[in-house]
């Protein structure tokens, strides 16, 4: 049995090339397709989104040509069910919440992390959050060093509910 691609930090196209096999079409349109794949060679199961994309930024020779980007999402035993029979969403990049392959210009692929997106989220609404204890604390006037304490405490349990 081969290594699985989950325990490589890059994985060659022509890998993928030589191993992966549609299972199953999803759905598919002029600009997109998903569909779930296999790994003949470990049998582990993952849900390719394709995508034609068209840099018309680019300048020059080669401007505006397609170029289609794959990600491979690897999917448990279970999940291989749920855009098969029930209907369950697939589409990217809303339901695509944990680690997936993905291939650039060079042609491998890399594993790339999507949850960055909701620790930036909380991030953000941290930040608000003190951002406005702040204005208040301005805006009262009092700079006593007991008024700066119950400032950082606030901060303090502002941080901890948000963990």
């Amino acid at each position: 049995m081969s290594d699985s691609w989950k325990e490589s930090k890059i994985v060659s196209s022509q890998s993928l090339q030589d191993r992966l096999e549609s299972v199953r079409s999803l759905s598919s349109d002029e600009y997109e397709q998903y569909e779930i794949a296999k790994d003949r060679e470990t049998g582990e199961h993952y849900l390719h989104y394709a995508y034609l994309h068209r840099n018309f930024a680019a300048v020059g020779p080669g401007a505006g040509e397609a170029e289609v980007f794959h990600h491979l999402m690897p999917l448990d035993s279970d999940e291989v069910l749920g855009p098969l029979f029930n209907d369950e969403p697939y589409q990217y990049p809303q339901h695509w919440t944990k680690p997936f392959l993905r291939n650039g210009p060079e042609g491998d692929y890399v594993w790339f992390d999507p949850s960055y997106a909701e620790d930036q989220e909380a991030d953000e609404a941290l930040a608000n959050t003190i951002a406005e204890e702040l204005a208040r604390f301005r805006e009262a006037g009092d700079l006593s060093e007991e008024a700066v304490r119950k400032l950082l405490e606030k901060i303090d349990r502002s941080k901890e509910k948000d963990s």
